[in-house]
């Protein structure tokens, strides 16, 4: 097929918040434009995404994975779910030899738990080394091979057939967030999967300095002979309006999908569901750093979504020169530099004829936006309009 790409461009402004703490307990910061800027790892956002396709219900629990390093235990519970005779230590084995003939990784007992064995605690479960994404049908299919070897498991995985056959289960029928995000596989490369969705560090269209919160928490029980704090501390915050910008490369994303995720339906249907699901996601979702302390519970002001035929495009170089909010805030300007910008460039660079536009704008502040391309309504309208129109290159272009 014909290559495409979707940009998701988004204007957030949050306010007093802690999105994505680094390792003193700060909102991340970058130096952009020779000023410091707030902002929120790719790490962050990519994970608050995921999270949000299972909390909104955007994609069915087939349709997804599970990323953990305690995947002998996911592994057992289906083999016993598949055969309740084996029993749950029995099951753990199983699922440990099964994953590295799989995968290659061991899994093990860690050696701090095995030593807290030997000192008479409760026997530990195995874990592998590293956080192992696997989907759910992968999952599923690994099971059976536990089963279907269950009297002799080593001796099974020795066969030539049944190994390459538990390795092709891991390689193949991925679900939509492994498609999305990749995998890496440390002991079986040949495993990995590349992503099809490449997420940018948000940064604040402005300068940033990170403030500081004295709080105080009183002891209920104090008497008034008792004055004073029970508790003192202070948290890290800043407030701001962020660039966010996503590029998603739906050839490489229906590469990763394979044969589908069901049998009865056409190849651009859980292509097109996965777009859907991704847009949805990545524009209404936020990273819950410190989200109890500040309930800074904001969504997008703008966003702009283009499908492309040549290349990603990020507009972050718009505000190289830190907006200053001359007239109060930075969302106007912030929207009028992009407005401005984004027909600059696409001129420049030749983009305009091959490139579809959809606009989704909140408030004044963003009118300067208009114009640049098909104006929606609402996300719902935005997300539909976007999966169609790609269900529809992916039919007609190839």
């Amino acid at each position: 097929m014909n290559r495409i790409f979707l940009d998701v461009h988004a204007l957030q402004t949050v306010p007093p918040s802690n999105l994505n703490r680094d390792d003193t307990g700060a909102p991340k910061s970058a130096v952009y434009g020779g000023v410091p800027r707030a902002r929120v790892s790719s790490q962050a956002w990519k994970r608050a995404t995921r999270t949000y396709f299972t909390d909104e219900q955007l994609l069915e629990p087939a349709e997804l994975g599970v990323r953990t390093k305690k995947v002998a235990e996911v592994l057992a519970a289906r083999i016993t779910a598949l055969d309740p005779a084996i029993s749950g230590a029995a099951a753990l084995k199983l699922a440990a030899e099964v994953i590295h003939g799989a995968t290659g990784s061991k899994i093990e007992v860690p050696q701090r738990k095995r030593t807290e064995k030997e000192d008479g605690a409760e026997s530990a479960a195995p874990t592998s080394k590293y956080l192992m994404f696997l989907s759910a049908r992968q999952l599923d299919g690994l099971a059976q091979i536990a089963v279907d070897g269950a009297a002799d498991i080593k001796t099974y995985l020795k066969d030539k057939e049944n190994k390459a056959r538990a390795k092709e289960i891991a390689d193949t029928r991925h679900s939509v967030d492994i498609a999305l995000f990749g995998r890496m596989v440390a002991d079986s490369a040949d495993i990995n999967v590349d992503a099809a969705v490449q997420v940018a560090h948000a940064i604040s269209v402005h300068r940033v300095e990170n403030e500081s919160d004295y709080y105080t928490a009183v002891d209920d029980e104090n008497t008034d002979a008792e004055p004073g704090a029970g508790m003192i501390g202070t948290v890290d915050f800043n407030s701001a309006t962020l660039y966010r910008y996503a590029a998603l490369n739906v050839h490489q994303l229906r590469k990763n999908l394979g044969e589908g995720l069901r049998e009865d339906e056409p190849l651009t249907t859980p292509v097109r569901r996965a777009v859907e699901a991704f847009v949805h996601g990545f524009i209404a979702s936020l990273p819950t750093g410190k989200i109890n302390t500040f309930g800074n519970h904001t969504l997008p002001d703008a966003v702009i979504v283009k499908l492309r035929t040549t290349r990603p495009v990020s507009f972050a170089s718009v505000f190289e020169e830190p907006v200053r909010g001359e007239d109060g805030g930075y969302v106007k300007e912030a929207c009028e530099r992009l407005a401005q910008y984004v027909l600059s460039v696409e001129r420049a660079y030749g983009d305009e004829d091959s490139t579809q536009t959809w606009v989704l704008r909140v408030g004044a502040s963003t009118e300067k936006l208009a114009g640049l391309g098909e104006e929606i309504p609402s996300l719902t309208t935005l997300v539909t309009s976007v999966g169609q129109a790609v269900a529809d290159h992916m039919e007609h272009g190839g």
